[in-house]
């Protein structure tokens, strides 16, 4: 790489990552090498372009990027090309990152495991014939592998947290709102939005600065209180649940949790056992989301039918028969379930809670049907303690917890008040300082 700029050598060495592992990862869909150089060569000519000058970046592939393939992970979009990118990535573009290529997703990003028929499934770089979890898993690998050090997602049910949890990476869900989606078709539903993958709480940090802020375009985007919001005084007030007093959690993973929050040194906080009133969150979120499901991809089941993965089909059934009245009575009981949070938080600084309620599976088991030998309701029920916490509006950082002497990694959520972003942040930097970090694995260290 003699004779190369400093931003085109950064952008080489991340491809020759990528070149080296992806093959047997299958983190990517699609590798972006000639425009990712041709964007160095111009930033190795420029003064510096914002805080992510030259930083290699992956981009989800449910998320549109201009000239660059973006399929949705759907077979029907195999060679859609956008015109413009989706707004998050013209900010980190115009931060100065570069965009290395397009990170595997299941179709539309439903479905347990990361893979669709074009490519995947993804694996877990602690152990390859296990799942790198969904959505974002091709996120998450690019990451642990140290392919590249930033990776957008989006984070519906879990989607960011999940395959950081099993990928032993950090993530952001923030709050709704604070990265704007004017594209949105429907501006006033905010269950889903973008989040960040990294191996480190500043990146996270750096990631949102650049990407937050409002947008005329969406009606419910927010500005968040500046980065310099104090942190209390004196230990954080902690609550602690290991299930919201409802979710399915495997008792390994309890068992992980219970050795994670073992690890909390003294002085970071007082822990409590609390936990808001969850109980009505399973019919809460499987009526709104099948319903907002169902009125997106419904006309392509219409046209399409049997090409689209069964996950998919299912979650369109799903939405069937939902009338106006059981769509209301749910968002009722949604802005019922976010008022509990935060009067949750009145009393506490951070809530703690698994990323996720069971351990990596096989990549050959499609689905997660049970939990410990009981059987789920549905296919989706696993990721109660995630798709909680999205009703609730809140911002959640995704921690690795110490490994100690286990073999795969276990992530936990710092749980936040609405708006509360950046404080959560400067939160979970504490965590990091106490050993709540990124390891690389076995592999790649």
């Amino acid at each position: 790489m003699a004779g190369f700029g400093r931003v085109r050598r950064t952008i080489e060495s991340a491809l020759g990552r990528i070149a080296e592992h992806d093959e047997g990862m299958k983190a990517f869909l699609t590798v972006d090498a000639e425009g990712a150089r041709a964007a160095a060569e111009v930033l190795d000519h420029l003064p510096p372009r914002g805080p992510l000058h030259g930083l290699p970046v992956a981009i989800k592939d449910l998320t549109d990027t201009a000239g660059l393939r973006t399929t949705y992970g759907s077979a029907l979009f195999a060679q859609n090309v956008p015109a413009s990118d989706d707004l998050i990535v013209a900010r980190l573009r115009a931060a100065g990152a570069i965009i290395l290529g397009k990170t595997m997703t299941p179709e539309f990003g439903f479905g347990a495991l990361c893979r669709n028929p074009l490519g995947g499934p993804t694996a877990n770089p602690w152990q390859t014939d296990l799942t790198s979890g969904g959505s974002s898993g091709g996120a998450a690998v690019a990451v642990a592998t140290g392919m590249v050090p930033l990776a957008h997602g989006t984070d519906f049910g879990g989607s960011v947290r999940t395959p950081a949890s099993f990928c032993g990476v950090l993530s952001i869900r923030p709050t709704p709102g604070v990265l704007p989606n004017p594209a949105r078709a429907l501006g006033y539903d905010m269950l889903s939005t973008t989040g960040f993958l990294a191996r480190s709480v500043a990146m996270l940090t750096r990631a949102l600065k650049v990407t937050a802020g409002p947008d005329a375009l969406d009606p419910l985007s927010i500005s968040l209180p500046k980065a310099s919001v104090a942190l209390p005084e004196g230990p954080l007030r902690i609550a602690v649940t290991d299930d919201f007093g409802t979710a399915p959690v495997a008792e390994g993973v309890r068992e992980r949790l219970r050795a994670a929050v073992g690890a909390i040194p003294p002085d970071l906080g007082t822990l409590t056992t609390a936990t808001p009133d969850c109980i009505d969150a399973y019919d809460i979120f499987h009526t709104l989301r099948p319903a907002l499901i169902r009125r997106q991809f419904g006309p392509l089941m219409e046209k399409f039918g049997d090409d689209l993965t069964q996950t998919v089909r299912w979650w369109i059934d799903r939405g069937a028969g939902i009338s106006a009245a059981d769509f209301l009575a749910a968002e009722a009981g949604r802005t019922a379930l976010a008022r509990r949070f935060v009067r949750l938080f009145e009393h506490f600084d951070v809530l703690i809670a698994p990323a996720a309620s069971v351990m990596p599976w096989p990549n050959s088991l499609p689905e997660v049907t049970d939990i410990d030998g009981k059987a789920l309701a549905t296919i989706v029920d696993y990721l109660a303690v995630t798709f909680i916490v999205t009703l609730a509006g809140c911002p959640v950082v995704t921690l690795p917890a110490p490994l100690g002497g286990e073999k795969l990694p276990f992530g936990i959520q710092l749980i936040g008040p609405p708006g509360s972003d950046y404080r959560l942040l400067r939160i979970a930097a504490r965590f990091e300082k106490a050993g709540f970090r990124f390891v690389p694995p076995p592999r790649y260290r």
